[in-house]
């Protein structure tokens, strides 16, 4: 399956949407990136490698995070920047994880997508409250391969 397809038009602009609101109230910055390729090397070895191709480490406060979903291996992973990890506790990411995957079970792929991106916003921005001179660094579209 082309991974543009996986979701809907409408499903896509949620998503957007998601990353929309979420970065309206953090300087951080969020990305999406749907592979259609398998992860032989691992999911998030191939989060990691996508994250630096989408330069996503160029942020000025390292406060990108990335949602990779690998869709012929059915499998995603969650990656932050340096900046942010030096900040948080090692089990940041897993409630979002999990919370995701109950909704990727139900098949609700969008919706679990978007709702992680929610929750990752709300935390962000305790750590990375959005500034008055806040630019957007990265791209809020979906990113595929």
């Amino acid at each position: 399956m082309d991974a543009r397809h996986f979701f809907s038009d409408e499903e896509k602009e949620r998503v957007v949407e998601a990353i929309r609101a979420a970065e309206a109230e953090t300087s951080g910055e969020i990305r999406v990136h749907l592979s259609a390729d398998s992860c032989r090397s691992g999911v998030l070895n191939c989060a990691a490698q996508w994250f630096e191709q989408l330069k996503m480490h160029k942020t000025e406060s390292r406060n990108g995070v990335l949602f990779f979903l690998s869709i012929k291996d059915r499998q995603f992973a969650i990656i932050g920047d340096a900046g942010i990890n030096s900040l948080v506790p090692e089990d940041f990411w897993e409630d979002i994880k999990n919370t995701m995957s109950a909704r990727f079970k139900e098949g609700l792929f969008a919706e679990g997508l978007s709702e992680g991106i929610r929750i990752a916003g709300n935390r962000l921005k305790a750590h990375f409250p959005r500034q008055t001179d806040d630019i957007n660094e990265l791209p809020d579209d979906l990113s595929f391969s």
